[in-house]
């Protein structure tokens, strides 16, 4: 297959300065800010990806990208993160232990002390994806995030909920790979391995399964996430360009945090992964014990056809409804999935202005 866009470019953002601004977690690892400069303005949006993806969700060059909108809208100054999760580094695909609660409690009060470093008392928007959104949600909740204008979630919040298959999935498929299969992360490019492998031969059980195209990435990607044929998106909403890259978009991750999700699913909400360990003795066990006391704004968006995370949002805006009556807005997006809302070729003119006007309306 040839390679129409560069992986990991900066190319999609157009007319504005690009600066990289590295910063340190307190439990030892490197992560960066992206910033996306026109001009110094009040109000400035951090942009948060989720698990095996990267900033690149939200600067890609095939089409209007969030990045870009943002910035024609009146939001010149746009940064984008890559935390733990992110696949431009090794992190998530080495060995490792690490949940969502690292992620709450070290990566996201990071990286808005970084951006803090550079824009001072502006007032900061975040918009989220994913478990990008979900960990975010639990740092915000959790009072790690003190000071922010606004919200917004794409596909999850504090109540994930998941298909049936999903959910076995979820339960046994990190044992499974890890003990029986010995493969302790999942690539969408595994059908790239040397022939006969046991991740050659997983990508080519996974295809076996799914007909519905012919990118084994995007086979893989419905296994990693989700229960449909695709899971993560409707194949209309994507450019051909962007459906043959989404193996690139959304790269190698670890299985311990399926761990974390499964536990939360069979909870309802979001809770601590092992309340027992003193790492995270700051953080709550559950995340929605003080809700109450949340004055941040929330945009709650999901597509109508999410087949990740199904109906979480609409069920975490009726929750956050009758504790904090007013806190969160829910925007179903008619026709779309659980990544597309972002990636999605149409999403400048379905999408990006919802995210925009209730920004602006934080903003006034």
């Amino acid at each position: 297959m040839t390679i129409r866009i560069p992986r990991y470019t900066l190319e999609g953002v157009k007319d504005a300065e690009v600066s990289v601004h590295p910063f340190s977690t307190d439990d030892g690892l490197g992560l960066n800010l992206t910033r996306f400069h026109r001009a110094d303005c009040d109000d400035v949006v951090l942009l948060v990806h989720g698990l095996t993806s990267s900033s690149d969700l939200f600067i890609m060059p095939e089409h209007r990208n969030l990045a870009s909108h943002l910035l024609d809208t009146g939001f010149t100054d746009v940064w984008a993160v890559a935390f733990r999760m992110s696949n431009r580094f090794p992190y998530d695909s080495e060995t490792h232990r690490y949940t969502l609660d690292d992620i709450a409690g070290q990566d996201h009060p990071a990286a808005l002390r970084e951006l803090r470093r550079h824009v001072g008392d502006r007032r900061v928007h975040i918009v989220a994806h994913c478990l990008g959104s979900l960990s975010l949600m639990m740092s915000l909740f959790a009072g790690q995030l003190p000071g922010l204008a606004s919200v917004t979630c794409n596909s999850v919040a504090l109540t994930p909920r998941v298909p049936p298959w999903s959910r076995t999935k979820l339960r046994y498929g990190p044992p499974l790979l890890e003990y029986v299969a010995g493969i302790e992360s999942l690539d969408p490019s595994f059908a790239d391995s040397p022939p006969l492998t046991r991740t050659w031969a997983l990508a080519r059980l996974v295809d076996v399964t799914h007909r519905e195209c012919d990118v084994s990435a995007c086979h893989m990607l419905s296994f990693m996430w989700g229960s449909g044929h695709p899971a993560m998106y409707e194949h209309a909403n994507l450019l051909a360009e962007t459906h043959e890259r989404m193996g690139d978009l959304c790269g190698a991750g670890g299985t311990y945090y399926y761990r974390h999700v499964s536990k939360m699913v069979r909870a309802g909400h979001a809770v601590k992964c092992d309340p027992r360990d003193p790492r995270y003795r700051d953080l709550p066990d559950d995340y929605l014990a003080d809700a109450a006391q949340v004055t941040t704004p929330i945009l709650l968006l999901t597509g109508d056809r999410n087949r990740v995370f199904t109906d979480s949002n609409i069920v975490c805006h009726q929750v956050l409804s009758q504790i904090v009556p007013g806190l969160a807005e829910l925007e179903i997006l008619p026709g779309y999935g659980h990544v597309d809302p972002i990636v999605g070729q149409h999403a400048y003119a379905d999408v990006f202005p919802r995210i925009s006007q209730f920004l602006k309306r934080q903003a006034a």
